[in-house]
């Protein structure tokens, strides 16, 4: 039986490569899709969105816009990284249609209620947010009843050691700490399990530009064209001969949970910090003797942190399963 899952994504070219693997590896039902603004402006992010799941006849994959902004800080976007129109500036054609008329909050709320409805265990929903926590923040304060509906959250974000938008921070982190930290107190309320996939493991499975060569070459104008243009895009942006799959790799943890090695461990988020605010403090210490010296104890949250991956493991599945090689 396939897996329930549902994005919460701001796409991104990483973001499209996690949704052309989700929306068709057979071991995941993808449920819906929620965006939010953070590598790009929310309205681009939806258009992305809706774009990535045409190209694969996904059509049937609600999307719906959530946050535009923040909780508390500026909108800081990455289209530096990821292309003026978010996703790799390829002069795709763009999808027309219209979002689901429903906030993204009140999407992810009635498609996890109805997983909890059932009383099924194998109904309920694995969310994957691959982008700024913003909805999943609101979502789980507004609604806490939805953790009924919930298997886990398994999210892109955060590092235990250096990050990418600071020297402390990782962007998704960074773009909303408030919501960040309200994700994991909640989930540490609710009882929900939570999983860190972080810069520690994120740039690691990366896929070459030569393995995309042919498709390039072919321009077939559909979703294999479509994920070697993206891996193109990013070994252009960047002088390389790879490029990661960057968000994919937290689709891939979902998929085949043994490519990564994790570790339990409590996490914070730096709220206040000069220069690193919107870090995740991952607490990697021996608690044996030093717990009662630590005047802000231990936190909260404990949850698993991906901290090694089987990169080639994790792009070869990317890679199949874009590129038709499952079918």
């Amino acid at each position: 039986m396939a897996l329930p899952v549902v994005l919460d994504v701001d796409t991104g070219v990483d973001d499209a490569c996690a949704l052309l693997l989700a929306a068709q590896h057979p071991a995941l039902d993808l449920r819906a899709v929620t965006c939010v603004g953070g590598n790009a402006p929310l309205e681009v992010v939806v258009t992305n969105t809706l774009t990535v799941l045409d190209v694969v006849g996904r059509q049937d994959v609600p999307v719906a816009a959530g946050a535009a902004l923040p909780l508390l800080e500026d909108p800081v976007d990455a289209r530096h990284v990821h292309g003026r129109d978010g996703m790799g500036d390829l002069d795709w054609p763009r999808s027309t249609r219209e979002p689901d008329p429903r906030h993204a909050v009140e999407l992810l709320r009635d498609v996890l209620l109805a997983a909890a409805v059932t009383g099924d265990p194998a109904d309920r929903v694995t969310l994957v947010p691959l982008a700024p926590l913003t909805n999943v923040a609101l979502l789980l304060r507004t609604y806490p009843q939805v953790a009924a509906g919930l298997r886990e959250v398994v999210f892109m974000g955060g590092a235990a050691a250096e990050g990418n938008a600071t020297a402390s921070a990782e962007f998704n982190v960074f773009h909303d700490p408030e919501a960040a930290a309200i994700v994991l107190d909640a989930c540490a309320d609710l009882g929900i399990a939570v999983t860190m996939y972080g810069l520690d493991v994120f740039y690691e499975p990366r896929v070459s530009r030569a393995s995309v060569q042919p498709l390039l070459d072919a321009a077939a104008g559909d979703g294999a064209d479509l994920a070697a243009r993206l891996i193109a895009f990013q070994c252009d942006r960047f002088g390389a001969d790879s490029a990661t799959i960057g968000d994919a790799g937290a689709v891939c943890a979902v998929i085949e949970p043994a490519g990564v090695t994790r570790a339990t461990l409590p996490v914070r988020v730096e709220l206040a910090g000069t220069w690193s605010r919107g870090r995740t403090i991952v607490d990697r210490r021996d608690w044996s003797g030093g717990l009662t010296h630590d005047p802000h104890g231990r936190a909260r949250s404990e949850i698993d942190v991906c901290l090694e991956v089987d990169a080639r493991r994790y792009a070869t599945l990317w890679f199949d399963t874009v590129t038709g090689g499952l079918g």
